[in-house]
């Protein structure tokens, strides 16, 4: 596969995340029905910052909850479901994966989202200024 270079930032990675298309209307799905942490996290905090968020945006084989081109940051927020054994192995092996395509990663419980806001946004804030 063969990359645009006009679509190559200077670091060398490509600036568009390839995807697999039939994502695209679970993204539009699940965008229109947020989890209560996913909702407090973007319009409290996502919407208004100067780098562009995306909601549910798919990349690579997955649809992450949030996503900043910019800096290559994919935020992550993790229900109850996620604590089973399965459910860590296949967050584990999206992680890796996303890392794969260049992507950073940050991961958060919806508690830790609702419980503690202000140390989820300076983590978030920290990220994006590296």
């Amino acid at each position: 596969m063969s990359t645009d270079p006009s679509a190559v930032r200077s670091f060398g990675m490509p600036r568009f995340v390839p995807y697999r298309r039939p994502l695209t209307s679970r993204a539009r799905s699940l965008r229109k029905d947020p989890t209560p942490a996913e909702r407090k996290l973007w319009y409290e905090f996502l919407s208004g910052r100067p780098e562009k968020f995306t909601r549910q945006k798919p990349l690579g084989s997955y649809v992450a909850d949030f996503y900043c081109s910019r800096r290559r940051l994919v935020i992550e927020l993790d229900g109850d479901s996620h604590f089973m054994e399965r459910a860590a192995q296949y967050d584990a092996t999206r992680t890796a994966e996303l890392e794969l395509l260049g992507l950073r990663v940050l991961r958060f419980t919806n508690a830790e989202v609702m419980e503690t806001f202000e140390g989820v946004c300076l983590q978030i804030t920290r990220a994006l200024e590296n």
